[in-house]
C-alpha cells in the first residue's frame, strides 16, 4: 500500500500537464428521519482549459491528449465520438421522496440511464455515434448499455438540457435512453473504481466496500461529464447508498459509524487530491453525539482530510443516541420532505387493455408548474382521446398545457421508436391532481418475449422537473428538483410456453409405446411352456 501511495506521488510531482488538472473528493452523511443514513460520495477531476472535440473535423487526427489524473479509457470514448456532455446512472432500489427528500443528485432513475449531447457533423451522424458510445461505455462499465437501441432511444430536450455551456462549433443534439431491468453488481463498481487516480486504496475510495454497498437498501453510481466555457471539462464520479443501521442492529438502534456501514475505514488520504473532506448532516433533535468532535457549520460537522496527515486521519466517525434504546419510527401522517409526491399505476382486469394512471400530489401552499415526461415503449399504445386530468373528481383539463405527443415510427432497422408524451402541469396548493389515459397491450411473436416472459416487462418511470425560470413561471418561487417515479411492470399477452414441453413429454410418451410394442413383436419369440402338475 505505501508503495502505491509513493508512485502516486511521483507522478503527481513528474508529470507536466498536472498544473491542468484538478481532482477533489468529498463524502456528506446525513441521518434521516426513518432511521436510515443516507452517503453520498463526489470525485471531481476538471482538465482546465480543455474544449470537446469539433464532431466536424472527426475525418482529421485528434489532437494529443496527456490526462494524469483524468482517466484515459473515458477520455478517449469521449474525444473518439465528440461527446459534449454526459451524464450515465446506474441505480437499484426505490429512492422515497418523501422520507429522504431529494437526493443530492438527482438522477435516481431505476436500472440505467444515459443520456448525452452531441453536435451535428457530415462526417458521422449523430445517431452513429449514439451507437459507437453505448457500445464503448458497455464494454468499459460490464453493462447492458448495448441495449439502449432505437426501441428506447428519444430526444426530451426540455427534460434534459445541458448541464454545462454550448460549444459554438456545431448544432446540438440530445440522445436519451433507459433501461430499468439492468441490475447493478460488483462488476460495474469495480470498473468505475478504476477511473478514479487512486483507485481504492486511498483516499475516500477506501470506504467503497462493494458487500455493504449492494447490501444497502438503495444504492446508485453515476458518470457525469460538463463543458464549462472558461474552465474545461469536468467528470463527477458519485456514489450514492442509503443504509438502514436498524436492519442491521441487534437491538434496533439506529447508531452508525464509518466501520459500521462500509466495514472499512480511511487509512491514508489521496495524494494527488487538492479537496477531501467528509461532511455530516446534523439531525434537528439534540439529544445525539457525534466523535470526534469538530466545530459545526451551517448545520454540518465538516473533517477536512486533506490537510491532514495519515496519523491525524480521524480514524472513524460516529454518531449516536446514548438515551435511545431502541429507535422508533415516528407515527404518520408525517409532512413529506418534497413540494410534490407522485405515484403511478398500471390497472386493468384484461392482458390486452388496461388504464395508466398518475397521481401528483402538491404538499406545499403554493401553486407548482411541473413539466411531466412519459417515455411509453412500443409495447404499449396510448389513446391520447382518452386522456383525463380531475382535481377534487372536477375535471380540470386547463390545468395541463402544452401538451405534445410523439407517436412511434418505425426505424430503418425495422424496430418502433418509443411514444413521447410531454406537457406542463398545473398544480393547485394542497390538491391532488390524477391523469389517466387508456392504453392498449401489443400482442408480440413468441420469439419477440424475454426468457422470463411470465415475470412482465418493465415500463420506465415518469418524470417530473422543473420548467426554465422566467419571469411568467409560477414554479420558479418554488425550489425542487427532478422526481422519478418507480418503474411499473406490464403484463403482455403472452403464449403459453409449457405447450411446446407438453407436445414433446405426450410425443415422447406415444413414440415410446409404439416403438417399444413393434420392438417386442419384432424381437421376442413365442413359444409354448408346458407346465408340469
Amino acid at each position: 500500500m505505501l508503495r502505491a501511495s509513493v508512485w502516486i506521488s511521483l507522478a503527481y510531482l513528474l508529470t507536466p500537464s498536472l498544473s491542468l488538472e484538478n481532482y477533489k473528493e468529498d463524502l456528506r452523511v446525513q441521518p434521516l428521519r426513518d432511521g436510515r443514513v443516507s452517503t453520498a460520495f463526489s470525485f471531481v477531476t476538471v482538465l482546465d482549459g480543455v474544449v470537446p472535440r469539433n464532431p466536424t473535423a472527426l475525418e482529421q487526427p485528434d489532437e494529443s491528449q496527456h490526462y494524469a489524473l483524468f482517466p484515459l479509457t473515458l477520455g478517449q470514448i469521449l474525444r473518439e465520438y465528440a461527446i459534449t456532455e454526459l451524464h450515465l446512472t446506474l441505480n437499484a432500489g426505490k429512492w422515497n421522496y418523501d422520507d429522504w427528500g431529494h437526493p443530492l443528485e438527482a438522477s435516481v432513475r431505476t436500472g440505467a440511464e444515459l443520456w448525452a449531447w452531441m453536435g451535428a457533423s457530415e462526417v458521422t451522424t449523430v445517431d452513429e455515434r449514439w451507437s459507437g458510445l453505448r457500445n464503448a461505455l458497455s464494454g468499459l462499465f460490464c453493462a447492458s448499455l448495448g441495449s439502449l437501441d432505437s426501441r428506447r432511444t428519444t430526444s426530451p430536450v426540455v427534460a434534459f438540457p445541458l448541464s454545462g455551456s454550448t460549444p459554438p462549433f456545431a448544432q446540438h443534439e440530445l440522445r436519451h435512453a433507459s433501461l430499468p431491468s439492468e441490475n447493478v453488481c460488483t462488476e460495474n463498481l469495480t470498473p468505475f473504481l478504476k477511473l478514479l487516480p487512486c483507485k481504492s486504496r486511498a483516499g475516500l475510495a477506501a470506504l467503497l466496500n462493494p458487500q455493504k454497498v449492494f447490501d444497502a437498501d438503495w444504492h446508485g453510481m453515476g458518470v457525469h461529464v460538463i463543458w464549462k466555457e472558461g474552465t474545461g471539462v469536468e467528470l463527477k464520479l458519485t456514489l450514492q447508498a442509503v443504509f438502514n443501521p436498524a436492519r442491521s442492529s441487534a437491538g434496533k438502534r439506529r447508531d452508525w459509524s464509518l466501520q459500521s456501514l462500509f466495514d472499512r475505514s480511511i487509512e491514508r488520504s489521496c495524494p494527488v487530491a487538492s479537496s477531501s473532506s467528509v461532511s455530516v448532516v446534523l439531525p434537528e433533535e439534540v439529544n445525539y453525539q457525534i466523535t470526534p468532535q469538530i466545530a459545526h457549520v451551517e448545520g454540518s460537522a465538516i473533517y477536512d482530510l486533506s490537510s491532514s496527515s495519515n496519523s491525524t486521519i480521524p480514524s472513524n466517525i460516529a454518531m449516536h443516541w446514548p438515551s435511545e434504546h431502541s429507535f422508533q419510527y415516528p407515527m404518520p401522517p408525517l409532512q413529506p420532505l418534497t413540494p410534490l409526491s407522485v405515484k403511478r399505476t398500471l390497472h386493468g382486469t384484461t392482458q390486452t387493455r388496461g388504464v395508466l394512471s398518475v397521481s401528483i400530489t402538491n404538499n406545499s401552499p403554493q401553486e407548482i408548474s411541473a413539466g411531466y415526461l412519459e417515455i411509453i415503449p412500443a409495447l404499449l399504445t396510448l389513446w391520447m382521446h382518452t386522456l383525463e386530468v380531475e382535481t377534487n373528481s372536477e375535471i380540470r383539463s386547463d390545468l395541463l398545457s402544452d401538451l405534445k405527443y410523439q407517436p412511434p415510427s418505425r426505424q430503418p432497422n425495422g424496430h418502433l421508436s418509443p411514444s413521447m408524451v410531454q406537457a406542463v402541469l398545473t398544480i393547485p396548493p394542497k390538491s391532488t391532481l390524477k391523469i389517466s389515459v387508456e392504453v392498449n397491450k401489443a400482442f408480440l411473436k413468441y420469439t419477440e418475449h424475454p426468457p422470463d416472459a411470465m415475470r412482465g416487462w418493465e415500463l420506465p418511470g415518469a418524470v417530473f422537473f422543473p420548467l426554465p425560470q422566467s419571469a411568467n413561471n409560477i414554479s420558479s418561487s418554488y425550489d425542487w428538483e427532478m422526481i422519478y417515479t418507480p418503474t411499473l411492470l406490464v403484463d403482455l399477452p403472452t403464449p403459453d410456453f409449457s405447450m411446446p414441453y407438453n407436445v414433446i413429454i405426450l410425443s415422447c410418451t406415444l413414440m415410446t409405446l409404439i416403438f417399444g410394442s413393434f420392438f417386442n413383436l419384432l424381437t421376442r419369440k413365442w413359444v409354448v411352456v408346458e407346465i408340469k402338475e
